[in-house]
């Protein structure tokens, strides 16, 4: 057997190197389209950032770091940082909590359960800037329903998206409505994944519905866990389809971020190289955020 074996493996090595470039043939279309389309606006960008850079101008002179060095001082920027980064602190613990409990309600397999879990997923492949026109519609002191029964109440009518104190949370609502479902489907694979013997065990030793969902449910999704959580906090440092449509920014850069500066700095204004820089710091501050929970939750050979 161990000489048939031998010259058998020897053929089959040699049929799998025999043509490589049949390979790398069909590596290219990809290989092209990840060149033009993602490394190359990369490297652009990031030349960008270096330079004065403005499509309305003849020349784009090279300044350095002094876009950087302007952002340090710029309200504007530190406003957007600041309302991305409460954005994101509200939104993503209360996506991935939500998230978990309707993943744990609906994970089971019934027509009940199913239908639920339909209705939460329905906002997630729904675009995002029809879903904040509905809810712009709906926020509408003028036209929109909640108006309407708040004048029926006798409240006074609110004009919310126009509110400095109540534009910011009314967009935290509608992005984590609309992103909610995203995380309960993982979280629901996740938890139908997880062997129904280690709850039984833990039931035996005396373990409650919380002993089995903190030491056995938790540590068994943990990667699950991690990936919704990455996900929730890419999306929400890059915030910009809810933000531009419902309030522009507004009132008063109250609901203004990054990404809705870096627009605006860019396709309004025409100043791409201090645009590019933007994108740039939220670039690095997605990575850091990324790096820092991905060591936060790894796993370890004792787990």
């Amino acid at each position: 057997m161990t000489q048939l074996a031998s010259p058998l493996n020897r053929t089959v090595r040699h049929r799998r190197w025999q043509n490589p470039k049949a390979g790398l043939l069909f590596l290219l279309p990809s290989t092209i389209i990840l060149i033009v389309f993602v490394a190359y606006p990369i490297v652009q960008s990031a030349w960008m950032s270096l330079h004065n850079w403005s499509y309305l101008q003849s020349t784009q002179p090279f300044i350095g770091f002094q876009n950087y060095i302007a952002l340090a001082s710029d309200p504007r920027f530190w406003n957007a940082l600041g309302n991305t980064a409460i954005f994101s602190a509200v939104t993503v613990p209360l996506q991935v909590v939500v998230g978990m409990l309707l993943a744990i309600k609906f994970s089971r397999s019934s027509w009940f359960a199913s239908f639920f879990r339909s209705i939460y997923f329905f906002p997630v492949i729904s675009a995002f800037a029809t879903m904040a026109i509905v809810w712009k519609f709906l926020l509408s002191p003028d036209i929109g329903p909640f108006a309407a029964w708040e004048h029926a109440l006798g409240i006074p009518t609110v004009n919310i998206l126009q509110s400095t104190s109540l534009a910011l949370p009314a967009v935290i609502v509608v992005g984590l409505w609309k992103n909610v479902g995203f995380t309960m489907v993982i979280l629901i694979a996740a938890l139908q994944e997880v062997p129904e013997s280690l709850n039984e065990a833990a039931a035996l030793d005396g373990a409650g519905s919380w002993g089995r969902f903190r030491n056995v449910t938790l540590p068994a999704i943990r990667q699950p866990l991690l990936f919704a959580t990455i996900l929730a906090v890419i999306a929400s440092l890059q915030v910009f389809d809810q933000v531009y449509v419902m309030t522009g920014g507004g009132p008063l850069f109250h609901t203004e971020t990054l990404v809705t500066y870096m627009y605006q700095l860019g396709f309004q204004q025409y100043r791409s190289g201090y645009a590019a820089a933007v994108a740039w710091v939220l670039f690095i501050l997605i990575m850091l955020v990324s790096v820092v929970q991905l060591r936060i939750f790894r796993y370890r050979d004792v787990d």
